[in-house]
């Protein structure tokens, strides 16, 4: 029995979404802005149709990237009110997200959830980070925090609240739990998720750790996962792919300290999941580590290893197998502020080959849904 691997490059999207002005992102591009920044080898994309989808999704072409597609490619568009990671994700999944997300003011957090975080804290207040980047805030504020020990709370523009605390001064099992305890109160107001993040070091030489845990709320019906997993199929998450779906329509989860550890356990999978198998991962180092804090170079090179990462995962497939490459949204490095940007994400397959043109992101879900032969997905 054949089995699929859905690969999401977080952030990666190749721009033209066409409702880009309504986000504030029109003419943002991830893919396209870093080629014409930063000259980008990626032969193993580019021939399973990377170029082409770039330049059917938003009309650019640009060097170094057009090869003749050898795989099944296209690009998805999104329909969700949201250009975050569970609304990408769901949708992929056959899920679109149904509501309009909570988001944060630019002011300071109101009083009943500062209360409510102070309680199940059992501290006497929080230090508001605001909207800002993360790496930002823990700068700024980690010194005083290992001080008085309040909770650096923060947020951005998409539906997040994340929490930043000190492994050693504040603890690493007091954050994780404060972070469960408080995500159903913010799951209520459809706040999308409650991030935990851990950091470690001194004041100038803090680092985030791989701890982090995402507290997302359900999704609204049962995913690709949930419907893989009724059919008889065994699921393997990896990567932050089970905070995503809270953990549901899962058999097993692997996890990793970073992208190359988790490419790792794509690797492993390739090698010894059993037939029928549906793996699922998130490489979420293009986000977080190159797409928020705007570093170019950083994302080309990124980019560059995971090409090598598919070229090594290729020849491990078994004849029937197929391999689905595609992104959640955008998060162009090259654009004004640090958040996510409205764009189409690239549809490149491994296994099948022809042109699948613009699809929904749904339609993702619907390619692995047929392969497996799992019950029909949504077509919205």
């Amino acid at each position: 029995m054949s089995r699929a691997f859905l690969l999401v490059m977080d952030s990666v999207g190749i721009g033209g979404a066409p409702d880009a002005t309504v986000f504030g992102d029109e003419g943002s591009n991830t893919v396209g802005h870093i080629a014409q920044t930063v000259p980008l080898k990626l032969p193993t994309l580019d021939r399973l149709g990377l170029g082409a989808a770039l330049h059917l999704a938003s009309g650019l072409k640009v060097h170094g990237l057009g090869a003749a597609p050898a795989g099944m490619w296209g690009a998805a568009t999104e329909v969700s009110p949201g250009k975050d990671t569970p609304s990408g994700h769901w949708e992929l999944t056959g899920v679109p997200v149904p509501w309009d997300w909570t988001y944060f003011p630019r002011a300071p957090f109101d009083d009943e959830l500062v209360a409510e975080i102070c309680r199940l804290a059992d501290v006497d207040g929080i230090l508001d980070g605001g909207h800002s980047g993360g790496l930002a805030v823990i700068d700024r504020l980690g010194a005083e925090h290992m001080r008085n020990g309040r909770p650096i709370c923060y947020t951005s523009s998409d539906s997040v609240f994340q929490i930043a605390a000190h492994e050693e001064t504040f603890g690493l099992d007091r954050l994780l739990a404060l972070c469960e305890r408080l995500a159903p109160m913010l799951h209520a107001r459809r706040v999308g998720r409650v991030i935990a993040r851990p950091f470690v070091g001194a004041p100038g030489s803090f680092q985030r750790t791989p701890h982090r845990r995402d507290y997302a709320i359900a999704p609204p019906s049962p995913t690709l996962l949930d419907r893989a997993q009724e059919a008889g199929h065994v699921t393997h998450a990896v990567g932050k792919i089970g905070d995503i779906f809270s953990h549901r329509g899962i058999t097993h989860l692997h996890k990793g300290a970073n992208d190359a550890a988790l490419f790792d356990h794509v690797l492993e999978l390739a090698d010894t999941a059993e037939d029928g198998a549906f793996v699922f991962a998130n490489f979420v180092e293009f986000d977080s580590v190159y797409g928020h804090p705007r570093n170019v170079p950083g994302y080309a090179r990124h980019l560059e290893w995971f090409d090598g990462a598919v070229a090594q995962l290729l020849p491990r497939l078994r004849p029937d197998d197929i391999v689905v490459i595609t992104a959640d949204h955008g998060n162009d490095p090259t654009w004004h502020g640090n958040d996510h940007t409205r764009e189409r994400v690239p549809v490149l397959v491994a296994g099948l080959t022809g042109e699948l043109g613009l699809i929904p992101f749904v339609g993702v879900g619907k390619l692995i849904a047929d392969h497996l032969g799992i019950p029909a997905l949504s077509r919205t």
